[in-house]
């Protein structure tokens, strides 16, 4: 797929509305429109990579990126367990189709709001 044509490619550049949580020189988060729990959140970077599969040597600090602002955005939600021991949120990174997914620029799934079952699927 083409950056051209990626959904949230245009989201981040503000073609396509979204409901914005987190935004900044890296990363792009927002409410997802096909939620799985109370609170779905997906983390977005800027940089357009298809997929974890994609990442290079140099992406190791955009993916730490990623995860701490995951973390802020759980904790600024009241998800986090170092605030609330009873707490807890889940962060699902899926990569390719067989996987489960559906758009393929990389992002991460913040999950809260419920009791997570495992295995998830």
């Amino acid at each position: 797929m083409r950056m051209a044509d990626c959904i949230f490619c245009k989201i981040i550049k503000g073609e396509i509305p979204s409901q914005k949580v987190y935004e900044d020189d890296k990363v792009y988060a927002f409410h997802d429109i096909n939620p799985v729990a109370p609170t779905h959140i997906l983390i977005v970077p800027k940089k357009h990579l298809a997929g974890v599969y994609e990442l290079e040597e140099g992406d190791r600090e955009l993916m730490g990126h990623i995860f701490y602002v995951a973390r802020k955005i759980a904790e600024d939600l009241g998800f986090s367990p170092a605030q609330d021991p009873t707490r807890g949120y889940r962060l699902v990174v899926n990569s390719g189709s067989q996987a489960g997914q559906t758009v393929f620029h990389l992002h991460v799934h913040l999950l809260g709001g419920r009791e997570m079952t495992w295995p998830p699927g």
